[in-house]
């Protein structure tokens, strides 16, 4: 009788295979109300690192990080009237407290837009005090409809910029800063996630933005994933809060701002993205534990050289793990540890002790072979570049392949609902052909120019449309 696989196969069922694997490979379970989380050790680890590196990258900006209340009162998000109605049918209210029904409700915050422009009014008094560059680590709450882990819940985590400064042109140009230097060069060359720069349509942008920039990943199942956006507030908020400030020659003059954010969601499009019908794959450059080093029997001989090769990978500047839990079986470990993505398995036994190897397995490209256990600390950092190589490599060959160039609206929509993205001339397609697309339950993803850069405007000539199914 065959055995029943571990995880639902992703042909089978993608959906089920999603949840199966956030939950064996001990990501996170559902929280006790509806549509929250509770993010498992391992999936807090990714999300660890996901902060470490993206942390790194937006302080290199001259960005600092501070933090605001969770709890904003509700006049404050009355003030800029975009926002306020692309927010409320999310927003979760407190009404009382202590005991007592509050003077003014307060929301949860769904971003901050609204509370930090009320303190950015309060810092800036002249040219001399920008730009001023904030960022945040904080949760948010959106009330979803249709909870998903990781992809859609009513609580999140996320990192949030707000930046004020004196020019359009010195807010553009560091929104623009953010969406390629700071995200896409974190997803290409952490993430190893294949992604689409473009510019959002006015009609899927950030409510009260003037331009909102995105980058677009195709999942396994050929389904879109917003990653991360940039969004150039004008002076919307600035109006709003008043916040002005005094310049060089003497004028009261608006600021320009910019917010953009990232989220949980990566999580999600890691595992959607680069898993497999054995669970998920780690890309070495991302993973807390690069390489496991197992011992298959509890033999002192084999414990002792085990936690060896452990001491000798970690001197080499591997992120090294040693099971060394021999009271559970070897066999349960090691899909474990597939599941759960680590990029290399060492395992070592009686018999690789007398024969001076190691069983080096992959968990990228799949495969074992034996390897002398002095090798080790040397080949291992090459094999893990290559593997990282390989996850964006299949990422890109993927999205390439299930992409198809159309020039109608019904060519469109037939690509995008058999599973996969259509490029189309936004001329071609158009606000009422975007309108149009919702009756297929598709969108369009950006907007691109010809060569693949990201569009100056709206409807700059040769603006190609990303259109697909997301999530």
């Amino acid at each position: 009788m065959a055995k029943a696989p571990v995880l639902t196969p992703r042909a089978v069922d993608f959906p089920r295979w999603y949840q199966d694997l956030i939950t064996k490979a001990e990501l996170a379970d559902n929280g006790p109300v509806r549509g929250t989380m509770v993010i498992r050790p391992y999936g807090y680890g990714l999300w660890e690192r996901m902060q470490a590196e993206m942390d790194a990258r937006i302080k290199e900006t001259g960005t600092q990080n501070a933090y605001f209340p969770l709890l904003i009162p509700e006049s404050y998000l009355a003030r800029e009237a975009d926002h306020v109605e692309g927010f409320a049918p999310e927003l979760a209210v407190v009404t009382h407290g202590g005991g007592k029904e509050l003077e003014e409700p307060a929301v949860v915050r769904p971003t901050s837009e609204m509370i930090i422009n009320e303190y950015f009014s309060k810092w800036v008094q002249s040219y001399r005090d920008l730009p001023l560059l904030i960022n945040q680590w904080a949760n948010v709450v959106r009330w979803e409809l249709r909870p998903r882990l990781f992809l859609r819940t009513s609580e999140f985590l996320w990192q949030e910029g707000h930046t004020a400064h004196a020019t359009h042109e010195e807010a553009r140009d560091f929104a623009a800063h953010i969406h390629r230097r700071v995200y896409e060069d974190f997803m290409l060359n952490v993430l190893a996630m294949d992604v689409v720069p473009g510019r959002k349509t006015v009609r899927e942008r950030f409510a009260g933005a003037i331009n909102t920039l995105t980058l677009e990943g195709m999942m396994g199942d050929g389904k879109a994933l917003q990653m991360a956006t940039s969004h150039e507030l004008g002076q919307n908020f600035a109006k709003a809060f008043t916040t002005q400030y005094l310049s060089r020659e003497g004028r009261q003059e608006l600021v320009w701002q910019t917010s953009w954010g990232s989220t949980t969601r990566m999580i999600g499009a890691l595992v959607m993205m680069h898993g497999d019908d054995n669970g998920l794959r780690v890309p070495p450059r991302l993973a807390q534990i690069q390489a496991v080093v197992l011992a298959i029997k509890g033999d002192e001989a084999v414990l002792a050289k085990v936690r060896e090769v452990g001491d000798r990978l970690k001197a080499a500047g591997v992120r090294v793990h040693v099971d060394d839990r021999t009271d559970t079986p070897f066999g349960r470990r090691a899909v474990d540890w597939e599941l759960k993505g680590v990029p290399v398995r060492i395992e070592i036994g009686p018999r690789d002790l007398e024969n001076g190897t190691a069983m080096l397995a992959r968990r990228i490209p799949g495969g074992k072979e034996a390897v002398a256990l002095d090798d080790l600390a040397g080949l291992l950092p090459e094999i893990l570049e290559n593997d990282q190589a390989t996850l964006l490599r299949q990422s890109r060959e993927r999205r390439e392949s299930r992409t198809t160039e159309v020039s109608t609206f019904e060519e469109a929509v037939e690509a995008a609902t058999t599973g996969g993205w259509a490029r189309i001339p936004w001329a071609a397609l158009g606000e009422e052909g975007e309108a149009k697309l919702a009756d297929h339950a598709v969108t369009v993803r950006c907007l691109v120019a010809e060569d693949g850069s990201v569009p100056d405007a709206d409807d700059a000539p040769g603006n190609v449309a990303v259109v697909a199914r997301a999530y």
